[in-house]
């Protein structure tokens, strides 16, 4: 056994004490990304992750909507936990990848930020915002699916969407990282593995199942367009909602 670390480059990495380059910068596009200004329809303007109430969503490198949710404690704080600290259950169990989000968009409600999270109404309209916004992005994605486990709560409230904020945070560097279709389908591949694990082990609702199978679908459709892209028979091409609707 040597008695010491192997010098890299002239340094020992051992000593680093800092996290690696993906992280911090993953870390530094957040904290920007919150900090953009948010402009309201009354004129005001303050920190977009200093909202407490609002829906947000999440955006894959190809645009796809692959996750939505909805906060009462500030975007800030709900927001940096499922793509910094790994504490939600989306995460946890691997139905959501934070490497697969590239951009985020938000909905905060200004209206609602004096009110308190055991306000009846005011989750009341937040929750029919979480269905609208969901149920754009079904709409919107080449699957017709979205990645969450659960659907957002019922109810017969209908609202319009309000004002948003869309931003990347993945920086020019990280992004020719993990671009490339095979990193991604390698990515992706692990992340399916894991959920299949974590269902494996656990008596688990429909939710992860569902998620399992829409991650399949999506790995399955990214395979197909890298295999074509380089020259392999389109018949292999896996079908979208997209395609079976021509």
């Amino acid at each position: 056994m040597p008695d010491r670390p192997p010098q890299l480059f002239g340094r020992n990495p051992d000593f680093d004490n800092f996290p690696p380059f993906e992280t911090e910068d993953l870390r530094q596009n957040l904290t920007r990304f919150l900090a953009s200004p948010f402009a309201e329809p009354s004129g005001a303007s303050q920190p977009v992750g200093n909202y407490r109430w609002g829906v947000y969503a999440f955006f894959d490198y190809d645009g796809e909507p692959i996750y939505v949710g909805q906060t009462s404690e500030r975007l800030r704080t709900r927001i940096r936990r499922h793509l910094t600290n790994q504490r939600t259950d989306a995460v946890a169990m691997s139905v959501l990848d934070p490497f697969e989000v590239f951009e985020i968009e938000v909905w905060p409600l200004p209206g609602l930020q004096a009110s308190n999270s055991r306000d009846a109404q005011a989750k009341q309209y937040l929750d029919a915002l979480e269905r609208l916004i969901t149920e754009q992005a079904v709409e919107g994605s080449k699957f017709k699916a979205i990645l969450n486990e659960k659907d957002p709560p019922p109810g017969s409230l209908v609202v319009n969407a309000p004002p948003s904020f869309r931003g990347r945070i993945v920086s020019e560097r990280v992004f020719e990282l993990r671009s490339h279709p095979d990193f991604r389908i390698a990515r992706r591949s692990l992340i399916i593995s894991r959920l299949a694990q974590v269902i494996s082990e656990r008596e688990v609702q429909g939710g992860l199942r569902r998620v399992l199978l829409i991650q399949a679908k999506r790995l399955q459709w990214l395979a197909s367009r890298r295999y074509e892209a380089l020259g392999g028979a389109a018949s292999v091409a896996v079908e979208t909602e997209d395609d079976s609707e021509s």
